[in-house]
């Protein structure tokens, strides 16, 4: 009879840890085909003609409502996936500000009314909301950073990714897994548009998503746009249509390039 010479409780970690390393991936995926074969539906038309009114015309989409849900370009998943990189570019670098410190805010306000400042805002909100993975901590950033009448944060492409996530591995929300590490680094944006005078903004960043288990990391390249309305003093995710989904790509990728996404520069350090 064979006997095997490794302990057992090695060879059981040694499996749990290609469980959930495949998992990983399966769970981004997943998520990702799921955002490129559909986008944000149109604003609902306007009821057909009755004989009361028979010439009743459809109302126009405003300018915001336009930008937000034109499509962004569609990319097979494996452009997410690491692989080469290039030395083309969209254009040159998009510098954007550093926050003005503002000790009551977990995500600081502290960006200039520029398209610009709403890139940073939205990278800032996407770097907090995905630390750590937890379908939880993204409400609560992205509840805390919405105007009334906003598009509800569990249609937002992040938040299903990582539900997919914690439902394959298994992991509730809020339990904290010993051994595991999500974080979200955005590199690469685009500002997709400006409409009314600059205080509606489409915004997208691009950055690497990380899931470190164990001493192994699995990464994407993973997108996000929002819809972001200047409120006077600080910018929050409009109310309205939802953003088309972002084209997500691994950073620094030909793909990226051709998504038209840029590098960041954060008050010129890159």
């Amino acid at each position: 009879m064979f006997t095997s010479t490794t302990p057992p409780r090695p060879r059981r970690r040694a499996r749990r840890l290609v469980t959930v390393t495949a998992l990983l991936v399966a769970a981004v995926v997943a998520v990702l085909l799921a955002r490129h074969s559909t986008n944000p539906p149109a604003p609902a038309a306007a009821p057909p003609p009755t004989s009361a009114n028979p010439t009743a015309p459809t109302p126009p989409i405003d300018e915001a409502t336009a930008l937000a849900i034109r499509p962004m370009l569609t990319l097979p998943p494996e452009a997410a996936l690491p692989h080469e990189l290039t030395t083309a570019t969209a254009g040159p670098p998009i510098t954007v500000p550093r926050p003005a410190p503002i000790a009551t805010r977990w995500i600081s306000d502290g960006f200039p009314a520029t398209p610009e400042g709403a890139l940073g805002w939205l990278t800032v909100l996407n770097e907090t909301a995905l630390r750590g993975g937890d379908p939880a901590t993204y409400l609560r950033a992205y509840d805390e950073s919405a105007l009334p009448h906003a598009p509800a944060p569990q249609g937002s492409g992040l938040y299903a990714l990582l539900s997919s996530f914690r439902d394959r591995a298994d992991i509730r929300p809020a339990e904290i897994k010993a051994g595991l590490a999500v974080t979200y680094e955005v590199t690469q944006g685009l500002i997709k548009g400006t409409a009314d005078g600059g205080r509606f903004v489409v915004a997208c960043t691009l950055g690497q998503l990380s899931f470190d288990y164990q001493s192994r990391t699995t990464s994407m390249g993973i997108g996000d746009c929002q819809a972001l309305r200047w409120t006077g003093t600080a910018w929050r995710i409009a109310p309205g249509s939802r953003a088309a989904y972002a084209t997500c790509a691994w950073p620094g990728s030909i793909e990226s390039v051709t998504a038209g996404y840029r590098p960041l520069s954060r008050d010129g350090a890159r």
